[in-house]
C-alpha cells in the first residue's frame, strides 16, 4: 500500500513510534531502515541489554546523570552527553540516575569492524548554529557520533536544539537517499511538533508528542514545526557517515 492511500492512524502505526520509555524497563524497536533498532531504557535497576553480534551501539542520556558498563569500563553520562560502544561489546549494562529521572535513549546498527568505544560530552560535541529569526528556525546542531569525534563504522548520532521562539527544524526539507534516518522528539513538554513526511510532491504530516519518534525512509522527507522549542535527537545509517550528504528539496515543490 501506497504512502498516499494510508489513513492516519495506519500512518501512525507504520511510521510513528508512541512509547519507548517506560519506568524499570529496556523498550527498543526493530526497524527496516538500514536495519537501525532504537530503544529507550529507564533503569530504577541496573538492565542489561544484549545488542547482537556486529552491531554497534549510540546511546543520549536525556535524564540524570547515570553510569553505562560497556566492554569492561564503566561510563558516567550526564544530561545530554554521549556513548559509541564499538560492535566487540557483548552486554551493555544501563544503571539507575545517580540523581533526576533516569531515561537513556540508544540506537543499534550492523558495523563490519569493531570500533573503539568512548564518552562524548555535550561540551565536546561539534556545534552548529544555524537559522534565522526571521524564519523561526533559529537553531543548533550538536554532533557526537560522527567524523573526527566520536569514530564508527556506519552509525551517525546527534541531536538539535531549538531557540527560543524558533518553531521549525531541518528546512528547506530534504531527503537522504544514501541513508536513513530518525528523529526522536524530546523537552516538548506539553507541546506538539507537526512532522512532514513523505515524497516532497506528495507529503503527509504526522501529530509528535514528547519522546515519540518518527521513522524516515531515505526517500522520505523529514521536517517540522512545533507549537514551542524543543530538541530532537537523530540518528542515521546507510551508505556513508557524512552528514552534509543530503538531497534538498526546494520549498516551492513542496505540496
Amino acid at each position: 500500500m501506497s504512502l498516499e492511500a494510508l489513513n492516519t492512524e495506519e500512518l501512525r502505526q507504520r511510521y510513528l513510534v508512541e512509547r519507548l520509555f517506560a519506568p524499570g524497563e529496556i523498550v527498543t524497536v526493530a526497524t527496516d531502515l538500514d536495519r537501525l533498532t532504537i530503544g529507550g531504557a529507564m533503569p530504577l535497576a541496573p538492565l542489561h541489554y544484549e545488542p547482537g553480534p556486529n552491531r554497534e551501539t549510540g546511546v543520549l542520556n536525556l535524564g540524570g546523570t547515570a553510569d553505562i558498563e560497556a566492554g569492561g569500563a564503566r561510563y558516567t553520562l550526564d544530561h545530554l552527553d554521549c556513548l559509541y560502544i564499538g560492535s566487540d561489546v557483548k552486554t551493555i549494562t544501563f544503571h539507575p540516575a545517580h540523581g533526576g529521572h533516569p531515561a537513556l535513549y540508544f540506537a543499534t546498527c550492523p558495523a563490519h569492524r569493531a570500533m573503539p568505544t568512548g564518552k562524548l560530552s555535550l561540551a565536546e560535541a561539534e556545534a552548529a548554529h544555524i537559522g534565522d529569526a526571521s524564519h523561526a528556525s533559529q537553531r543548533t546542531i550538536r554532533k557526537f557520533i560522527c567524523p573526527g569525534k566520536l569514530e564508527s563504522c556506519q552509525l551517525v548520532m546527534g541531536f538539535t536544539e531549538l531557540d527560543s521562539g524558533s518553531i521549525w527544524n531541518t528546512m528547506p526539507a530534504h531527503t537522504h537517499i544514501r541513508r536513513s534516518e530518525i528523529y526522536l522528539y524530546f523537552d516538548l513538554g506539553e507541546g506538539m511538533v507537526i512532522h512532514l513526511m513523505g515524497k516532497p510532491e506528495a507529503t503527509r504530516h504526522l501529530i509528535v508528542r514528547e519522546r515519540q519518534a518518527v521513522l524516515s525512509p531515505s526517500w522520505s522527507i523529514h521536517t517540522g514545526a512545533g507549537t514551542n522549542a524543543y530538541r530532537f535527537a537523530w540518528v542515521m545509517a546507510g551508505e556513508n557517515r557524512e552528514f552534509a550528504d543530503i538531497d534538498p528539496v526546494a520549498t516551492a515543490t513542496l505540496r
